[in-house]
């Protein structure tokens, strides 16, 4: 298992989470992003840097993630690409996506897209909040005893 985190617009106090997790367990991280990101120094962390553009990062992670991976990222076309592949997703605010709810997750941001280029203001999502924070840190959690065997081992 590794962990690809599409980098470029996730909370610093995610990757943070992210970093002590990969510690605890031994599990590679992969940071994909348009630029560099400042990450402690690792034995199980690597940044990857790709070219500006705006699917740079997602074809990155798309083209190295396999099945049994679990994906960070907010973008639901990549989670549904990823997931295509078998792997996980855990989007920064804590929801797990897999093949049994990312289709209904990619229709509905094709509808509120379609509101929006129709002029309809549909609002956004809410500011990331505390809230947020810690129901990734749970998911995070139950998703490593859950589908890590090594997850309890000791730096």
């Amino acid at each position: 298992m590794r962990i690809f985190v599409d980098g470029d617009a996730m909370p610093v106090v995610i990757k943070n989470i992210l970093f002590r997790a990969v510690e605890r367990t031994g599990i590679p991280l992969v940071l994909v992003a348009n630029q560099p990101i400042q990450t402690p120094r690792s034995d199980y962390i690597t940044c990857i840097t790709v070219p500006a553009g705006p699917d740079e990062a997602d074809d990155r992670i798309a083209a190295m993630a396999q099945a049994g991976d679990l994906v960070v990222t907010a973008d639901i076309p990549l989670a549904d690409r990823v997931i295509s592949k078998r792997a996980w997703v855990i989007d920064p605010r804590g929801a797990l996506y897999s093949s049994e709810n990312i289709k209904e997750k990619l229709a509905m941001r094709d509808l509120m897209n379609e509101l929006r280029s129709g002029g309809i203001d549909t609002g956004g999502p809410s500011a990331f909040c505390s809230k947020d924070c810690q129901a990734f840190a749970n998911q995070l959690d139950r998703f490593l005893m859950k589908h890590h065997k090594n997850s309890g081992r000791e730096a």
